[in-house]
């Protein structure tokens, strides 16, 4: 399945869905984060889709929002609701059922990284970072403070929003947020074994422990969950200026 921006390879019992704007590092637009959160909810819905590997490609993750796209004149149509197109993307990763395997090459940038985090199974390469660099920009950073929350405790979660530094994979993996870190060139391949690997259990096998790791968090709704992330940078932007 191929859209413009979103590419689906599938495979034996697992899947790879592929940001696919090389060019520009993967930097997400409105149309591209639409198409995410439809690949998302199709493959959720794939029956013979056990895991899946989440990747950009051409070595990069992501570097985050289209800055260029969103400085043109006339600013394009989807601008005006990214933070809401945005968001959904994010409940739809976070409501989907089976283990997301992420593959960290080059780095994930501010919308990127919430992307990234968004993978139950991190797998970074060795020169790989994450940075959630908005508040050099003074913008907010709910879906990656929502991520945060969830993966790593508020002490860690503070660190790394507050500083705004882009971060080592040998440092994410020291703060829980990575689960291997090898060399740059294994990184795509050690994350299809480990998809091929959870494709390999018993049907719905991955589907069940997800749901029961998950049910740890305390998250009833998932979209309040967000909604109230989004609210609280909101609020908190309002009192700055």
């Amino acid at each position: 399945m191929y859209n413009e921006y979103v590419k689906v390879e599938h495979h034996e019992g697992w899947a790879e869905m592929i940001l696919d704007r090389p060019e520009r590092r993967n930097a997400l637009i409105g149309p591209m984060i639409e198409q995410l959160t439809h690949t998302v909810r199709m493959l959720g819905m794939d029956d013979s889709v056990q895991a899946i590997v989440f990747r950009g490609a051409g070595g990069c993750f992501s570097s985050g929002h289209d800055l260029k796209e969103l400085q043109l004149e006339p600013r394009p149509a989807w601008a005006l609701s990214l933070g809401r197109i945005f968001r959904e993307a994010n409940i739809a990763l976070f409501e989907f059922p089976k283990p997301i395997v992420g593959a960290l090459e080059g780095y994930a940038i501010n919308a990127g990284a919430a992307l990234a985090l968004s993978c139950d199974i991190l797998i970074a390469g060795e020169s790989a970072v994450l940075q959630v660099g908005e508040i050099q920009q003074g913008a907010g950073v709910a879906n990656n403070v929502a991520w945060l929350r969830l993966r790593a405790g508020e002490a860690a979660a503070s660190r790394i929003v507050l500083y705004g530094e882009r971060i080592p994979a040998a440092e994410l993996h020291r703060l829980g947020l990575t689960s291997e870190v090898v060399p740059d060139a294994d990184v795509l391949a050690r994350a299809r074994i480990v998809a091929a690997r959870l494709a390999g259990f018993p049907p719905g096998s991955p589907a069940r422990i997800k749901a029961a790791v998950r049910a740890q968090s305390g998250i009833i709704d998932p979209r309040e969950w967000f909604t109230v992330q989004s609210s609280a940078a909101l609020l908190s932007a309002n009192k700055v200026s």
